[in-house]
Protein backbone atom coordinates (compact mmCIF):
# COMPACT_ATOMS: atom_id res chain seq x y z
CA UNK A 1 0.00 0.00 0.00
CA UNK A 2 1.24 3.25 -0.79
CA UNK A 3 1.62 6.69 0.83
CA UNK A 4 -1.14 7.75 -2.03
CA UNK A 5 -3.72 5.30 -1.03
CA UNK A 6 -3.38 4.86 2.59
CA UNK A 7 -6.09 5.66 4.76
CA UNK A 8 -5.67 8.91 6.59
CA UNK A 9 -7.26 10.81 9.88
CA UNK A 10 -7.68 14.64 9.00
CA UNK A 11 -6.04 16.85 12.08
CA UNK A 12 -5.57 20.72 10.51
CA UNK A 13 -6.63 22.22 7.24
CA UNK A 14 -5.63 25.85 6.14
CA UNK A 15 -6.24 27.31 2.97
CA UNK A 16 -4.23 30.00 1.20
CA UNK A 17 -0.38 29.84 2.37
CA UNK A 18 2.64 30.74 0.31
CA UNK A 19 4.50 28.08 -1.47
CA UNK A 20 7.82 29.29 -0.14
CA UNK A 21 7.07 30.91 3.21
CA UNK A 22 10.87 31.80 3.13
CA UNK A 23 11.04 33.36 -0.21
CA UNK A 24 11.04 37.68 -0.39
CA UNK A 25 9.74 39.66 -2.94
CA UNK A 26 11.03 42.94 -4.32
CA UNK A 27 7.61 44.61 -4.70
CA UNK A 28 4.23 44.81 -2.44
CA UNK A 29 2.70 43.73 -5.57
CA UNK A 30 5.00 40.52 -6.12
CA UNK A 31 4.67 39.50 -2.85
CA UNK A 32 0.67 39.48 -2.65
CA UNK A 33 0.24 38.02 -5.67
CA UNK A 34 2.65 35.02 -4.88
CA UNK A 35 1.76 31.17 -5.64
CA UNK A 36 -0.36 29.80 -2.47
CA UNK A 37 -1.21 26.43 -1.85
CA UNK A 38 -3.50 24.76 0.94
CA UNK A 39 -2.46 22.03 4.21
CA UNK A 40 -4.15 19.42 5.18
CA UNK A 41 -2.39 17.83 7.98
CA UNK A 42 -2.82 14.19 8.05
CA UNK A 43 -2.36 10.95 10.27
CA UNK A 44 -1.63 8.68 8.08
CA UNK A 45 -3.59 5.20 9.93
CA UNK A 46 -0.60 2.95 8.06
CA UNK A 47 2.58 4.02 9.08
CA UNK A 48 1.43 6.61 11.90
CA UNK A 49 3.57 9.92 9.84
CA UNK A 50 1.98 13.23 9.84
CA UNK A 51 2.25 15.23 6.45
CA UNK A 52 0.22 17.65 4.34
CA UNK A 53 -2.01 15.67 2.27
CA UNK A 54 -2.79 18.74 0.12
CA UNK A 55 1.10 18.85 -0.94
CA UNK A 56 2.17 18.77 -3.77
CA UNK A 57 5.99 18.54 -4.27
CA UNK A 58 5.78 20.10 -7.95
CA UNK A 59 5.08 23.44 -7.07
CA UNK A 60 8.25 23.79 -5.09
CA UNK A 61 10.87 25.92 -6.85
CA UNK A 62 13.97 26.86 -5.34
CA UNK A 63 15.61 29.76 -6.67
CA UNK A 64 18.18 32.91 -5.29
CA UNK A 65 15.46 34.62 -3.86
CA UNK A 66 14.59 32.17 -1.29
CA UNK A 67 16.19 32.63 2.01
CA UNK A 68 16.05 30.81 5.38
CA UNK A 69 19.31 31.73 6.54
CA UNK A 70 19.68 31.64 10.51
CA UNK A 71 23.43 31.79 11.15
CA UNK A 72 23.06 35.63 11.44
CA UNK A 73 21.88 35.21 15.11
CA UNK A 74 25.02 34.58 17.90
CA UNK A 75 22.23 32.06 19.09
CA UNK A 76 21.97 29.66 16.23
CA UNK A 77 25.99 29.84 15.54
CA UNK A 78 25.76 27.96 19.58
CA UNK A 79 23.07 25.86 18.22
CA UNK A 80 25.30 24.81 15.18
CA UNK A 81 28.35 23.94 17.74
CA UNK A 82 25.96 22.13 19.73
CA UNK A 83 24.99 19.93 16.55
CA UNK A 84 28.31 19.96 16.02
CA UNK A 85 29.30 18.18 18.77
CA UNK A 86 26.72 15.62 18.81
CA UNK A 87 27.69 14.67 15.35
CA UNK A 88 31.20 14.41 16.51
CA UNK A 89 30.77 12.70 19.15
CA UNK A 90 27.99 9.77 17.74
CA UNK A 91 29.14 9.91 13.62
CA UNK A 92 33.17 10.64 13.96
CA UNK A 93 34.46 13.31 12.03
CA UNK A 94 35.69 11.54 9.16
CA UNK A 95 34.26 10.99 5.83
CA UNK A 96 30.94 13.02 6.67
CA UNK A 97 28.68 13.52 3.85
CA UNK A 98 26.30 16.58 4.44
CA UNK A 99 22.93 16.17 1.88
CA UNK A 100 21.24 19.16 1.05
CA UNK A 101 24.11 21.65 2.93
CA UNK A 102 21.86 25.01 1.30
CA UNK A 103 24.42 27.76 1.45
CA UNK A 104 27.26 26.06 2.88
CA UNK A 105 27.29 27.79 6.43
CA UNK A 106 27.42 24.63 8.23
CA UNK A 107 29.71 22.73 6.36
CA UNK A 108 31.98 25.44 6.28
CA UNK A 109 32.08 25.21 10.33
CA UNK A 110 32.28 22.24 10.65
CA UNK A 111 35.49 21.83 8.02
CA UNK A 112 36.83 24.98 10.53
CA UNK A 113 36.57 22.67 13.10
CA UNK A 114 38.50 19.91 11.69
CA UNK A 115 35.81 17.27 10.26
CA UNK A 116 36.13 15.77 6.90
CA UNK A 117 32.88 16.75 5.28
CA UNK A 118 31.63 16.82 1.79
CA UNK A 119 28.55 18.72 0.75
CA UNK A 120 25.72 18.17 -1.87
CA UNK A 121 23.39 20.44 -3.27
CA UNK A 122 22.02 21.31 -6.86
CA UNK A 123 20.99 24.66 -5.39
CA UNK A 124 24.51 25.64 -4.06
CA UNK A 125 25.63 28.99 -5.09
CA UNK A 126 29.30 29.44 -3.22
CA UNK A 127 32.68 28.60 -4.80
CA UNK A 128 33.41 26.14 -1.87
CA UNK A 129 34.80 23.02 -3.30
CA UNK A 130 33.92 20.55 -0.61
CA UNK A 131 30.35 20.97 -2.18
CA UNK A 132 29.19 19.30 -5.34
CA UNK A 133 26.39 20.76 -7.17
CA UNK A 134 23.76 17.32 -7.83
CA UNK A 135 22.05 15.54 -5.74
CA UNK A 136 23.68 12.46 -3.65
CA UNK A 137 22.85 9.11 -5.53
CA UNK A 138 23.86 5.82 -6.36
CA UNK A 139 25.85 6.17 -9.27
CA UNK A 140 28.58 8.48 -7.74
CA UNK A 141 30.04 5.67 -5.69
CA UNK A 142 30.61 7.59 -3.00
CA UNK A 143 30.03 6.26 0.30
CA UNK A 144 30.46 8.11 3.88
CA UNK A 145 30.81 7.07 7.23
CA UNK A 146 28.00 9.28 8.39
CA UNK A 147 25.67 11.48 6.38
CA UNK A 148 24.18 14.76 7.98
CA UNK A 149 20.70 15.95 7.17
CA UNK A 150 19.54 19.19 8.63
CA UNK A 151 15.92 20.75 7.95
CA UNK A 152 15.73 18.33 4.94
CA UNK A 153 13.20 15.64 5.80
CA UNK A 154 10.71 17.56 6.85
CA UNK A 155 10.57 19.20 3.05
CA UNK A 156 10.65 15.71 0.90
CA UNK A 157 7.10 13.94 -0.35
CA UNK A 158 8.07 10.58 0.95
CA UNK A 159 10.45 10.77 3.95
CA UNK A 160 10.58 6.64 4.09
CA UNK A 161 11.60 6.16 0.20
CA UNK A 162 13.69 9.24 0.39
CA UNK A 163 16.10 8.07 3.66
CA UNK A 164 16.04 4.31 1.56
CA UNK A 165 17.62 6.07 -1.26
CA UNK A 166 20.26 7.75 1.01
CA UNK A 167 20.87 4.41 2.25
CA UNK A 168 21.17 2.60 -1.42
CA UNK A 169 23.50 5.61 -2.29
CA UNK A 170 25.63 5.33 0.60
CA UNK A 171 26.35 1.87 0.26
CA UNK A 172 23.36 0.19 2.60
CA UNK A 173 24.99 1.04 5.84
CA UNK A 174 26.56 4.15 7.88
CA UNK A 175 25.20 6.27 10.04
CA UNK A 176 22.95 9.39 9.97
CA UNK A 177 22.35 12.53 11.39
CA UNK A 178 18.76 14.18 11.40
CA UNK A 179 17.34 16.98 12.65
CA UNK A 180 13.94 17.96 11.93
CA UNK A 181 11.22 20.21 13.81
CA UNK A 182 9.02 18.83 16.62
CA UNK A 183 5.59 18.14 15.93
CA UNK A 184 5.13 17.63 19.87
CA UNK A 185 6.73 21.58 20.44
CA UNK A 186 4.20 22.67 17.69
CA UNK A 187 1.46 20.95 19.51
CA UNK A 188 2.22 22.19 23.19
CA UNK A 189 2.83 25.15 22.15
CA UNK A 190 -0.06 26.15 20.05
CA UNK A 191 2.26 27.35 18.04
CA UNK A 192 -0.77 27.80 14.27
CA UNK A 193 2.52 29.84 13.08
CA UNK A 194 4.69 26.76 12.63
CA UNK A 195 2.46 25.19 10.35
CA UNK A 196 3.87 25.81 6.78
CA UNK A 197 2.94 24.37 2.80
CA UNK A 198 6.71 23.96 2.54
CA UNK A 199 6.94 21.62 5.17
CA UNK A 200 5.12 19.13 4.09
CA UNK A 201 6.48 16.85 7.20
CA UNK A 202 5.60 16.56 11.02
CA UNK A 203 7.71 14.24 13.10
CA UNK A 204 7.84 13.16 16.59
CA UNK A 205 10.70 11.42 17.90
CA UNK A 206 9.27 8.19 18.36
CA UNK A 207 8.68 8.43 14.57
CA UNK A 208 12.12 6.95 14.18
CA UNK A 209 12.27 5.03 16.32
CA UNK A 210 9.51 3.43 13.99
CA UNK A 211 11.37 4.08 10.99
CA UNK A 212 15.19 2.63 12.43
CA UNK A 213 15.82 -0.72 14.26
CA UNK A 214 18.45 1.02 15.71
CA UNK A 215 18.45 4.56 17.11
CA UNK A 216 21.64 5.34 18.77
CA UNK A 217 20.85 9.36 19.93
CA UNK A 218 17.44 10.65 20.06
CA UNK A 219 16.85 13.95 21.80
CA UNK A 220 14.70 17.23 21.95
CA UNK A 221 17.19 20.63 21.19
CA UNK A 222 17.13 24.24 20.41
CA UNK A 223 14.67 24.90 23.31
CA UNK A 224 12.72 21.79 22.56
CA UNK A 225 11.71 22.80 19.01
CA UNK A 226 13.82 20.46 17.18
CA UNK A 227 14.58 16.55 17.04
CA UNK A 228 17.98 15.50 17.14
CA UNK A 229 18.56 11.65 16.06
CA UNK A 230 21.46 9.49 15.03
CA UNK A 231 20.25 6.21 13.15
CA UNK A 232 22.30 3.70 11.51
CA UNK A 233 20.95 3.43 8.07
CA UNK A 234 21.20 -0.56 7.48
CA UNK A 235 18.65 -1.01 10.25
CA UNK A 236 15.45 0.94 8.14
CA UNK A 237 12.50 -0.38 8.40
CA UNK A 238 8.84 0.44 7.08
CA UNK A 239 7.28 2.32 9.86
CA UNK A 240 4.09 0.91 11.51
CA UNK A 241 1.98 2.76 13.16
CA UNK A 242 1.09 2.26 17.08
CA UNK A 243 -2.10 2.55 18.23
CA UNK A 244 -0.74 3.64 21.80
CA UNK A 245 1.17 6.26 20.67
CA UNK A 246 -1.75 7.89 18.01
CA UNK A 247 -1.14 12.24 17.59
CA UNK A 248 -3.08 14.07 20.38
CA UNK A 249 -4.01 16.97 18.34
CA UNK A 250 -5.98 19.58 20.43
CA UNK A 251 -8.92 20.95 19.52
CA UNK A 252 -8.55 24.63 19.77
CA UNK A 253 -5.22 24.40 17.66
CA UNK A 254 -4.79 27.81 15.64
CA UNK A 255 -7.69 29.54 17.79
CA UNK A 256 -5.09 31.79 19.83
CA UNK A 257 -4.89 35.29 18.91
CA UNK A 258 -4.66 37.07 22.13
CA UNK A 259 -0.89 38.16 20.94
CA UNK A 260 -2.78 40.44 18.85
CA UNK A 261 -5.64 41.26 20.30
CA UNK A 262 -4.22 42.75 23.08
CA UNK A 263 -1.66 44.48 21.67
CA UNK A 264 -1.97 48.17 19.57
CA UNK A 265 1.67 48.56 18.23
CA UNK A 266 0.97 45.00 16.22
CA UNK A 267 5.30 44.74 15.56
CA UNK A 268 6.69 41.61 15.03
CA UNK A 269 10.32 40.45 15.30
CA UNK A 270 11.22 37.97 12.99
CA UNK A 271 10.60 38.22 8.89
CA UNK A 272 11.06 34.07 8.61
CA UNK A 273 8.40 31.26 8.50
CA UNK A 274 7.27 31.78 11.90
CA UNK A 275 6.47 35.59 11.24
CA UNK A 276 5.19 35.20 7.76
CA UNK A 277 2.60 32.57 9.10
CA UNK A 278 1.94 34.60 11.73
CA UNK A 279 1.04 37.67 10.21
CA UNK A 280 -0.72 36.35 7.62
CA UNK A 281 -3.37 34.41 9.81
CA UNK A 282 -3.19 37.61 12.76
CA UNK A 283 -4.71 39.75 9.62
CA UNK A 284 -7.16 37.26 8.36
CA UNK A 285 -8.68 37.40 11.96
CA UNK A 286 -8.75 40.99 11.63
CA UNK A 287 -5.56 42.08 13.26
CA UNK A 288 -2.74 43.12 10.54
CA UNK A 289 0.54 43.31 11.57
CA UNK A 290 2.36 47.17 10.94
CA UNK A 291 6.09 46.66 11.61
CA UNK A 292 8.39 43.17 10.70
CA UNK A 293 11.98 43.73 11.84
CA UNK A 294 14.49 41.36 11.07
CA UNK A 295 18.24 41.12 11.42
CA UNK A 296 18.69 39.05 8.17
CA UNK A 297 19.97 41.67 5.50
CA UNK A 298 18.66 39.09 2.46
CA UNK A 299 15.24 39.98 3.89
CA UNK A 300 15.66 43.35 5.08
CA UNK A 301 13.90 45.84 2.58
CA UNK A 302 12.61 42.98 0.71
CA UNK A 303 8.33 41.76 0.96
CA UNK A 304 6.77 38.94 2.95
CA UNK A 305 4.76 36.81 0.54
CA UNK A 306 0.61 36.90 0.61
CA UNK A 307 0.24 39.79 2.98
CA UNK A 308 3.21 42.42 0.93
CA UNK A 309 4.61 43.73 4.80
CA UNK A 310 7.87 45.33 4.49
CA UNK A 311 10.68 43.60 6.40
CA UNK A 312 12.75 46.65 7.89
CA UNK A 313 16.27 46.60 9.64
CA UNK A 314 15.90 47.17 13.26
CA UNK A 315 17.76 50.55 13.30
CA UNK A 316 15.15 51.59 10.92
CA UNK A 317 12.25 49.87 12.75
CA UNK A 318 12.47 50.55 16.15
CA UNK A 319 12.21 54.68 16.11
CA UNK A 320 9.47 54.74 14.39
CA UNK A 321 7.58 52.77 17.35
CA UNK A 322 6.45 54.67 20.81
CA UNK A 323 8.33 54.07 23.71
CA UNK A 324 7.43 51.25 25.45
CA UNK A 325 5.88 49.39 22.45
CA UNK A 326 5.12 45.54 22.40
CA UNK A 327 6.87 43.98 20.17
CA UNK A 328 6.05 40.18 19.34
CA UNK A 329 9.10 38.47 19.14
CA UNK A 330 8.52 35.28 16.71
CA UNK A 331 10.53 32.87 18.61
CA UNK A 332 11.51 32.96 22.13
CA UNK A 333 14.91 31.53 21.92
CA UNK A 334 16.48 34.93 20.68
CA UNK A 335 14.54 36.94 23.54
CA UNK A 336 17.23 37.74 25.31
CA UNK A 337 19.62 38.67 22.04
CA UNK A 338 16.53 40.94 20.81
CA UNK A 339 16.72 42.75 23.44
CA UNK A 340 20.04 43.81 23.85
CA UNK A 341 20.17 44.58 20.56
CA UNK A 342 17.03 47.19 21.32
CA UNK A 343 18.71 48.37 24.68
CA UNK A 344 15.63 46.67 26.59
CA UNK A 345 13.87 50.12 25.04
CA UNK A 346 10.86 48.13 24.67
CA UNK A 347 8.62 44.93 26.19
CA UNK A 348 9.05 41.75 24.05
CA UNK A 349 6.40 39.10 24.11
CA UNK A 350 7.77 35.86 22.82
CA UNK A 351 4.54 34.69 21.36
CA UNK A 352 5.42 30.43 22.14
CA UNK A 353 5.83 30.63 25.23
CA UNK A 354 4.96 33.89 27.03
CA UNK A 355 7.86 35.33 28.32
CA UNK A 356 8.53 39.11 28.41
Amino acid sequence: MTRTDSPTRVLYSQSGLPILQNRVYDTPQEAMSCATGAVVLVENLQTGLVYNDAFRPEEIIYDAAYNNEQANSTLFKQHLAEVAEIIGRTMGKEALVEVGCGKGFFLEMLSGQGFEVTGFDPAYEGSNSKVRKEYFHPDLGFHGKGLILRHVLEHIHDPYQFLCQLAAANGGHGLIYIEVPCLDWILGRNAWFDIFYEHVNYFRLSDFSRMFGRVIHAERIFGGQYLSIVADLATLTPPQRDLSDAVQFPSSFGQNLDYVKNNQTLAIWGGGSKGVIFSLLSQRAGFPIRTVIDINPAKQGKYLPVTGLLVQPPSQALPSLPPGAVILVMNSNYLEEIKQMSDKHFQFLGIDDGRS
